[in-house]
């Protein structure tokens, strides 16, 4: 069994970077041959999501100090230069000696002794280089370069960014989303109150803080295993971003109405959706992945909610809900460019082209589940990205289209009024508000 935190983060690495394997899963596979006390799987996290998010950043860097460029060296001295130079810039509970010193003991433990030198004389001109872990390399005079080197994003994520924010503000989102990620929970109403769960969270030693707009959110500090925690098996409450949560609060069910949550796994803002309209009514929620239902299923029977139906389908071929459903949301699947803290690996996974195809997926399904809608009823359409082509892009064409469907604008009492643009859409920018990055908007057939 693996007992160092940073071998099992390189074996992890070896993973993502050889073999294509989605970080979170490769971590998972190193913790499973490992007896690390919690601390130390802290480390292995940080070192493996880390190095994922920094990638082109730490190129940058040995592209600058090694003989040969980044692109060119042995993979496995590459992943272990990595490791070395993102302890050195970026964390700062790790000394410089430990970085450098716990890096060439990795490349000998791990039948690259020979090259131990090469590891050694590297991250030592990296701390010639600079006195308090600057960046330490000039950057390109262009913004949309400059930005995705010393933050590390792609060319094209940066350019949305810069095209819709300014260079100040894409800096700034840059920065956010290499963060970890905040840990939101959303209270069940249903089942207890927001005064009692924090009571019982503190007593549990757990910080917890109110979320600003989110009349069940709470932002929770020093969790750990939130399973352990009071209330997870009594279904007090579920893990759900804010933004996710405010979603639902621009969809505002209403007791006994008919609901379709078009894709729905899984499940979060479906059960919102119940614990707000008291779990009364019929809910529909739909999704084509069954292994994603089966998630959806088990967050029912935590939170014993009974209004819900689950149903295997693709939303663009179910025809027999035509004309008769109160309210439909539309959370349609994405490219997550508003969660890219969440998932270390997945800046590098989305292009350009995967965008385009979601945009017409998406549309394809705004076309489906609006004909579901009665007239006089509200479809709310919502990604967790903050790209234009997949948000307004997907919406005004629809709206060219059918004349009967209008933008309506939250109610001045509604937890996502501050958010509205003049248009109408709601647009949730992380470095902003300090929850995942989404768009949202409320149609109503006329």
């Amino acid at each position: 069994m693996l007992s160092n935190p940073r071998q099992v983060a390189f074996l992890a690495l070896k993973d993502v970077y050889r073999k294509g394997a989605y970080a979170d899963v490769a971590l998972d596979r190193g913790f499973a041959k490992s007896k690390l006390p919690a601390i130390d799987r802290g480390l292995a996290t940080e070192l493996v999501y880390g190095c994922v998010r920094r990638q082109r950043s730490l190129d940058a860097v040995l592209d600058r100090f090694a003989k040969k460029p980044a692109a060119q060296q042995p993979p496995d001295l590459r992943i272990l230069l990595h490791l070395g130079l993102y302890q050195l810039m970026f964390l700062d509970r790790m000394s410089d000696a430990a970085a450098v010193d716990t890096t060439v003991k990795l490349a000998k433990e791990n039948r690259m002794a020979g090259l131990s030198g090469v590891v050694n004389g590297v991250l030592r001109q990296y701390l010639r280089s600079t006195s308090d872990r600057s960046f330490p390399i000039d950057l390109p005079d262009d913004p949309m370069s400059q930005l995705g080197i010393r933050y590390s994003y792609p060319d094209w994520i940066v350019k949305i960014w810069l095209d819709r924010l300014g260079f100040e503000e894409a800096e700034q989102l840059g920065q956010w989303f290499n963060r970890s990620p905040q840990l939101h929970l959303r209270v069940n109403p249903l089942k207890t109150t927001v005064e009692t769960v924090e009571t019982a969270w503190r007593e549990a030693g757990v910080n917890v803080e109110r979320m600003p707009h989110v009349p069940q959110g709470l932002n929770v500090k020093n969790a750990g295993n939130v399973e352990a925690l009071p209330g997870y098996a009594e279904g007090w409450w579920t893990v759900q971003d804010s933004s996710a949560q405010l979603v639902t609060h621009l969809l505002d069910p209403q007791p006994g109405e008919s609901i379709v949550d078009a894709c729905a796994a899984p499940g979060g803002k479906t059960t919102h959706i119940a614990e707000l309209m008291g779990d009364t009514g019929k809910i529909w929620a739909i999704d084509r992945t069954a292994s994603r239902l089966k998630k959806v299923r088990e967050n029912l029977d935590r939170l014993q909610l009974n209004s819900i139906e689950v149903l295997e389908a693709d939303s663009r071929n179910l025809p027999q809900f035509e004309g008769s459903i109160d309210r439909v949301l539309l959370d349609a699947p994405c490219s997550g460019l508003g969660t890219l803290h969440r998932r270390a690996d997945l800046r590098w996974r989305q292009t350009p082209e995967t965008t385009k195809e979601l945009a017409t997926l998406q549309g394809e399904l705004l076309e489906a589940c609006a004909k579901w809608v009665k007239p006089g009823g509200i479809l709310v359409y919502a990604t967790c990205t903050v790209n234009e082509l997949e948000n307004e892009n997907v919406v005004q064409p629809f709206l060219e289209r059918h004349p009967d469907w209008q933008i309506e604008s939250p109610t001045l009492d509604s937890p996502v009024a501050s958010l509205a643009t003049p248009k109408g859409w709601i647009c949730v920018w992380p470095h902003r508000h300090q929850m995942d990055g989404f768009f949202m908007v409320r149609l109503k057939r006329r």
